[in-house]
């Protein structure tokens, strides 16, 4: 690691407020599995949950909730997950992508890379995406626990402070 990424890092948050958003038409909070791990990883990792959305596979509701959480001065980190696949109701990736001001493309490019590593060619059909809408991280995810636990604890939990701290080096939330 260089000493100037060791450096950001020793000066990241160490505090950081993410939302969960479930995108599904078939889940309820009762059975939103993806939402709770991936609350459950936050919490664990030291983290804290300020919002907690599910919502169905629609495009223009995930623009409304992704572009309100983006300006809630509490929300540091929007983590969605669901929507990601080809079918034509997984409409995430699009809707996500749209909004980005920034896209981070290396994670959706490491996604696939370890999921290749453990699914096979089925892999391609993830569409993760990341970047960031204003100075809010936002990273997607499939619904899969399996693509959730991946995400989360190979590419998005070792990096989270690291990520919110260069989002918003040298700026406040209402720049």
């Amino acid at each position: 690691m260089s000493s100037s990424v060791a450096a950001h890092r020793g000066t990241a948050p160490r505090h950081v407020h993410c939302a969960v958003v479930t995108v599904s038409d078939t889940r309820t909070s009762a059975t939103d599995r993806g939402g709770d791990l991936l609350a459950e990883l936050v919490a664990q990792a030291g983290y804290e949950v300020v919002a907690r959305e599910l919502i169905p596979d629609d495009p223009a509701l995930l623009e409304a909730v992704l572009r309100r959480l983006s300006l809630d001065a509490g929300v540091d980190v929007i983590l969605i997950t669901g929507g990601t696949g080809i079918s034509p109701r997984d409409q995430t990736y699009m809707a996500v992508r749209r909004l980005l001001d920034s896209e981070i493309p290396g994670y959706g490019e490491l996604f696939r890379m370890l999921s290749y590593e453990e699914i096979g060619a089925a892999a391609m059909l993830s569409r993760a995406v990341a970047g960031l809408l204003g100075q809010v991280v936002v990273a997607t995810m499939p619904g899969s626990p399996a693509g959730i636990e991946l995400a989360m604890r190979k590419l998005l939990l070792p990096e989270l402070g690291h990520l919110v701290g260069e989002a918003t080096r040298g700026r406040t939330k209402t720049e």
